[in-house]
């Protein structure tokens, strides 16, 4: 579940990108846990485009941990940065590549994976599961997947 001050910040975030076109998403344990999974989130991840990151920089420069920097583990390069506010930390991935059987694929179009919910009075975008399980199991994260796959399987019934 998630508490008060994510929302509080969630609302922050949301009203602040709200007056710019930039199209973002949360993924992640926040994603999950406002879409009804037993998650209790460390952190907010944002998902946007390569624009969306630095700008989301610039709208939160007060709050910088880490500049966002293009950077690659070897298995997922992205224009990545971090934000704090009031103690929690906020995750900016921009443009995320996957390297999947040798191959490094393109960068999702957002507005293909994510959807709107009401959570609080507030309408936020999030990732799909289900893109969200097909992204965890092409990373080797089968067992986030399964949990995923899970949950919506038991949403179908």
């Amino acid at each position: 579940m998630v508490n008060l001050e994510f929302i509080s910040i969630l609302r922050l975030v949301n009203e602040l990108l709200s007056t710019r076109d930039i199209d973002w998403a949360i993924t992640g344990s926040t994603s999950f846990a406002l879409q009804g999974l037993p998650f209790k989130p460390d952190d907010i991840d944002i998902q946007t485009n390569q624009q969306g990151a630095y700008e989301i920089e610039s709208l939160f420069k007060n709050y910088i941990r880490r500049p966002v920097v293009y950077s690659s583990n070897g298995f997922i390069r992205s224009h990545f940065g971090e934000l704090v506010i009031t103690g929690i930390s906020i995750e900016i991935i921009g443009d995320i590549e996957k390297f999947v059987d040798g191959v490094w694929e393109k960068a999702p179009n957002l507005n293909e994976i994510k959807k709107f919910i009401n959570v609080a009075n507030l309408k936020l975008p999030v990732l799909s599961l289900e893109y969200e399980v097909e992204a965890y199991r092409k990373l080797g994260r089968e067992d986030k997947a399964a949990t995923l796959f899970k949950h919506l399987s038991n949403l179908d019934r």
